[in-house]
């Protein structure tokens, strides 16, 4: 029974690298999605930043507009006030022409915050598109890696899978079963070393009669607690198959 149960540890060891293989390969396209959604954010955010330039420069061509307008008034109030000839006339255009350069300053404010503001988007504009084109290289190297590695563990799981056959061709037929039966109920940990009496699967206690069943090891016996297939880790013969059973669940 000793022989079927290290062949058993050698499958359930098979098991455990098959499983590590199929969770790192079903981790390769959420990580290639992750990239490509950190990239699409990113040209978002720099498309973001490309319209509020835009519309900055939009606003700086109105306030430019308006300006040579009031330019233009200007220049009539000026050459209205040579033909005025009334003192109340000429007043009430000067008054206008006051004005007229109140609201030309301040669009030159305007405009001049504007141009200061283009300068400081463009600026932040270069910068965010040179980052892009770097992530867009990171990416589609990181990408690549990631690619190489899942056809690395395509082949991985595909030896894999041939050893587990092989394996399992050597295992008695009804141990098999009851095997893939228990993996298929409980996950993880299949057959668990037994230490001082204690069940490394599920951390419970091992009946002292049952325990000493265990310890002379002429059949197959399994725990009472979470009926994993144990055997007695303290045999000089289990010593480095030990350890095995010691991460399962109970």
């Amino acid at each position: 029974m000793k022989v079927q149960i290290k062949r058993l540890i050698d499958l359930q060891n098979c098991d455990s690298r098959i499983s590590d293989v199929r969770d790192k390969k079903e981790k390769g396209p959420i990580k290639i999605r992750r990239l490509e959604e950190g990239l699409i954010a990113f040209e978002n955010k720099l498309e973001e930043e490309l319209e509020r330039l835009e519309a900055y420069k939009q606003e700086g061509r109105k306030i430019d507009g308006e300006i040579e307008d009031i330019d233009s008034r200007i220049e009539k109030s000026n050459n209205k006030l040579s033909n005025i000839k009334s003192n109340k006339e000429y007043t009430a255009a000067l008054k206008e022409l006051d004005d007229l350069k109140r609201i030309q300053s301040l669009s030159e404010d305007k405009a001049l915050d504007i141009m200061e503001g283009i300068e400081v988007l463009e600026a932040g504009y270069v910068e965010s598109k040179a980052k892009l084109e770097k992530l867009r290289s990171d990416v589609e190297k990181d990408r690549g890696e990631i690619m190489e590695e899942m056809k690395e563990l395509e082949q991985e799981s595909k030896r894999l899978g041939m050893e587990r056959i092989s394996l399992g061709q050597t295992i008695d037929e009804n141990l098999l079963k009851r095997y893939d039966f228990i993996r298929e109920r409980k996950g993880g940990s299949v057959v668990s070393p037994v230490i001082k009496g204690v069940c490394q699967a599920c951390h419970l206690d091992i009946p002292p009669q049952q325990f000493n069943e265990v310890i002379r090891g002429d059949k197959l016996m399994t725990c009472p607690n979470c009926i994993r297939i144990i055997y007695w880790g303290e045999d000089e013969s289990f010593k480095n198959d030990a350890a095995v059973g010691e991460n399962g669940k109970g």
